[in-house]
């Protein structure tokens, strides 16, 4: 972690603290999806998200490496959000995440189509899904 104390040695303890918590992974799911956000984009978000939280996850998440922000293209007032390729290596753990949940409760058919091709083929999808991810890196 770049700035705070590790809680233990573990290694699923150490990641947890960077990305663990709901909001964090859900920042990262809409920068998987949608390659890069503003901070108005995540506040659009379902799930609501307070101002407050997304600032500190931001930062975290910045702090970390997982994301960078990038100038927006037609505001100075804006930022964009991007993944690193370090924040593209969690697209696994999604894929994973997503396949556990389908698997035990039911998933809207918005994201069936997705649910079944990491299915059909996963290590296929996720290595598509991966180099699709770098490519729209800066």
């Amino acid at each position: 972690m770049a700035s705070s104390k590790k809680r233990s040695e573990c290694p699923i303890s150490t990641s947890l603290e960077i990305w663990g918590d709901k909001w964090s992974l859900l920042i990262i799911r809409d920068l998987t999806f949608k390659k890069q956000c503003t901070y108005g984009d995540f506040l659009k978000s379902e799930e609501k998200i307070a101002t407050n939280i997304l600032a500190s996850r931001l930062l975290v998440l910045e702090e970390n490496g997982i994301i960078t922000k990038l100038q927006h293209p037609e505001s100075k007032a804006k930022v964009l959000y991007q993944l690193t390729e370090k924040g593209i290596e969690l697209f696994p753990v999604l894929v994973e995440i997503s396949l556990w949940a389908e698997k035990y409760y039911e998933i809207p058919k918005v994201r069936e189509n997705l649910i079944a091709k990491a299915k059909n083929n996963k290590a296929e999808f996720i290595e598509k899904g991966m180099k699709k991810l770098k490519e729209g890196l800066n």
